[in-house]
């Protein structure tokens, strides 16, 4: 099959052009940088001929409330658009467990306006929500740090390495579009806050870290059911351990 993966010069992406290409699809891997914009349009309805498929796992380059929603509304509205017209057969689509319980927040209202979008397109779907990503376990402790502190929830969740992400992004894409959600996290359910800690602890970084039940997360304080996954998840294999012994140095 012809898939374009938009965002596929990310961590995702990158990862998941990598196991489509090795699966013998044509895989085309659109950013701004290969001249595929979907903010602009540009380059948009070229990348799409013939396309079966299109996998979306672009991200917004700010969290601020009005800055991510005009991301996923704009981009979602112009990709959608291209797919109508170029007879596209399947939008996968990756968001994150617990998006419309976590409206709090600007990032995760915005991912709800980009998945209504994806709903009523009419082009057959599937929605991946996926848990937090090990490897932004560091990006969430400077998020949360007050000097030499760290204030973070207690809040339960359930991470997913990056790999497994792109493996379950990549199986979705060649199966039937489901016109629903899946849902994907990893083997270990644990206390976000102990979770940082941990890697802290791994990487040498001092810092404290504060449970607090008060902490949010992105905008959204969190209760024991934000961030993790229901009865029917696809589970992982990769758990912290497994995950930060292979993980590149510079992480």
């Amino acid at each position: 099959m012809k898939i374009v993966v938009i965002g596929g010069s990310g961590l995702i992406g990158s990862k998941t052009v990598a196991a489509l290409r090795q699966q013998g699809h044509e895989v085309i891997a659109a950013s701004p940088a290969s001249g595929i914009n979907t903010i602009t349009g540009e380059g948009l309805a070229e990348a799409l001929k013939g396309a079966e498929v299109v996998i979306d796992v672009a991200n917004s380059p700010s969290f601020e409330d009005k800055a991510v929603m005009d991301f996923f509304e704009t981009s979602g509205r112009n990709l959608l658009s291209a797919e109508a017209n170029a007879g596209v057969q399947h939008h996968i689509a990756l968001s994150v467990v617990g998006t419309d319980r976590l409206q709090d927040s600007g990032y995760f209202r915005a991912k709800a306006a980009q998945e209504a979008l994806i709903k009523q397109s009419g082009i057959p779907y599937s929605i991946i929500h996926s848990t937090q990503f090990f490897e932004f376990l560091g990006g969430i402790a400077a998020s949360s740090a007050k000097g030499e502190s760290i204030h973070l929830s207690p809040a339960p969740v359930q991470p997913i390495a990056s790999d497994d992400v792109a493996t379950a992004v990549a199986k979705v894409a060649t199966g039937a579009p489901v016109n629903g959600t899946v849902e994907i996290a990893g083997p270990e359910k644990v206390s976000l806050a102990a979770l940082v800690s941990r890697y802290l602890r791994e990487v040498n970084d001092p810092r404290t870290v504060v449970s607090d039940v008060t902490a949010p997360y992105f905008g959204a304080v969190l209760n024991d059911q934000s961030l993790v996954p229901g009865a029917d998840a696809h589970i992982a294999a990769t758990g912290f351990e497994a995950w930060f012994a292979g993980r590149p140095v510079s992480s």
